[in-house]
């Protein structure tokens, strides 16, 4: 018997149509049914210069499925090219012309010679979901675009985190990221949000080396680049929120990267000083809403799980209970990223669950003793959950529908006190 998968957190491979979209000029060109744009956008940030309901697309029938879409892929690039005005065509497949064989690489091969790129990903929904999308394209982009290159730009760094869109806070993330690098003396580089395109993309082979800040997406992208383009890399598994972990990432990047420690432990200090500032002026609110919450979950990809409860627990005391890993985690990253939640202070561990289920995590839940009031971090799905529970929630991951975010963000300090004005802000309702 057929099981059913309730509530599952991601979306089909084709997704990776937003990775596409989050770099400035590029366009994705889908070799697809009908309506797939449509149906795997976002309701909001997902319009722009290129938007979902303008993508090129095949839009591929049953005719299709008998004598193949090949002649209507071909012509369907060539109109794009006449018509869009991109520094990037990124052909993605759906599921049909893979399951009937399309051979989408010969046909995007006959463009080598185009005046604007023209690359593909294999993007069939049942190869995987968004968060295996995003590295086929990055994928693609180092295979099919970029060229190793002999001269290496001192001090620039390539960033790569996580998957635009499907995290609400991507933008903020990534410019967070690129500041607090600069603030050390590096040169960051990233290919996602405003002004970030073609050139970007093209500075990727001069970098001394590439900063993945991630538990598991890209690491095979990460792997991939230094063999064909000679860049090594540094993976950073932990989202750094909060003073905590922002200062433990800054002097591991700066030891990675030659930066002197001076240099480093001067911006670390100055970020502390202020951060804790803020911290000690609500240290009351904090205590006293300590013995309503005194225990938390987290249900969210790796990224935001892994996060999100380090800082809960290294910053501000909060002791975790299970928490929940929903983005279909490769089985041979999960014993590494268990382990990480396990380096907690105060000889704290956490235990982590990784399920896709949205019913059983919410059963799982409902049998946990959180001795008293839970604070509950997740997507919308969790909401009515909480509020049976009579606990406080706090909506911060994929299925986001409470919120809109520009480019807001979680990472760093300044990151780290935006989510606890966030949680806090949400527990003093309570009292109010």
């Amino acid at each position: 018997m057929a099981k059913l998968l309730d509530k599952q957190r991601y979306k089909c491979a084709l997704g990776a149509m937003q990775t596409v979209q989050a770099i400035t000029r590029a366009i994705p060109v889908l070799h697809s049914g009908p309506g797939c744009a449509q149906k795997l956008s976002d309701s909001t940030g997902s319009s722009g210069y290129f938007s979902p309901n303008i993508f090129p697309c095949t839009s591929i029938n049953e005719k299709d499925v008998v004598f193949g879409g090949t002649k209507k892929l071909e012509t369907t690039i060539e109109n794009a090219l006449k018509v869009i005005d991109a520094d990037l065509y990124v052909v993605l497949t759906g599921c049909i012309p893979e399951i009937v064989g399309d051979d989408t690489g010969e046909v995007v091969s006959r463009f080598a010679d185009a005046d604007k790129p023209v690359i593909y990903a294999s993007t069939a929904g049942f190869k995987g979901n968004n968060y295996k999308g995003h590295e086929q394209v990055i994928d693609a982009i180092i295979e099919q675009y970029l060229e190793k290159s002999d001269e290496k730009e001192k001090g620039l760094v390539n960033i790569w985190a996580d998957v635009p869109y499907q995290d609400l806070f991507w933008l903020g993330n990534i410019r967070e990221l690129e500041k607090l690098l600069a603030e050390i003396g590096l040169k960051p580089n990233t290919i996602f949000g405003y002004n970030r395109g073609i050139d970007n993309i093209n500075k990727i082979p001069k970098a001394e080396f590439n900063l993945l800040v991630s538990p598991w997406v890209s690491i095979g992208n990460m792997k991939k680049m230094e063999r064909k383009l000679g860049i090594p890399y540094l993976h950073y598994p932990t989202l750094p929120i909060g003073a905590y972990e922002t200062s433990k990432f800054l002097r591991e990047v700066g030891k990675f990267a030659g930066v002197d420690e001076a240099k480093v432990e001067a911006v670390i200090n100055e970020h502390e000083n202020y951060y804790y500032y803020l911290i000690e002026r609500y240290a009351d609110l904090f205590l006293e809403n300590r013995v309503i919450n005194k225990q938390f979950t987290v249900v969210a990809d790796a990224q935001y799980a892994l996060g999100i409860t380090k800082f809960l627990a290294n910053d501000l005391g909060l002791v975790p209970a299970k928490q929940f890993v929903v983005d279909d985690t490769p089985k041979q990253f999960r014993e590494a990223i268990s382990e990480e939640f396990k380096k907690l202070n105060f000889n704290l561990e956490a235990e982590v669950v990784f399920e896709t289920d949205g019913y059983k995590i919410h059963n799982q839940i409902k049998e946990h003793d959180y001795h008293g009031y839970p604070l509950i971090l997740g997507s919308y799905y969790e909401k009515e959950l909480t509020e049976s529970l009579k606990g406080n929630y706090l909506n911060i991951s994929w299925p986001v529908q409470d919120k809109v975010v520009l480019d807001d963000f979680y990472v760093g300090y300044t990151g780290g006190i935006r989510l606890i004005e966030d949680i806090y802000s949400v527990a003093v309702q309570r009292w109010n």
